[in-house]
């Protein structure tokens, strides 16, 4: 293998190595998105769930009658 064919090797990997990571951050950015909204969501979820309400919905709905 001659040295031009060597290069021309590497230059092709590194290329593929960075398309990869190249994708791999945008991927872990979607996550970090994605679990920011989760941590969100759950920190509403364990409020609501220690104040004992249900939201809105719980304050207009009628009792029930007997």
């Amino acid at each position: 293998m001659s040295d031009a064919e060597r290069l021309t090797r590497l230059e092709e990997r590194y290329a593929h190595l960075q398309r990869h990571q190249a994708e791999q951050d945008k991927v872990m950015l979607g996550l970090t998105d994605e679990l920011a909204k989760l941590r969100k969501e759950l920190s509403m979820l364990r409020a609501r769930q220690t104040t004992g309400t249900e939201g809105p919905e719980a304050a207009d709905e009628r009792p029930p009658h007997y």
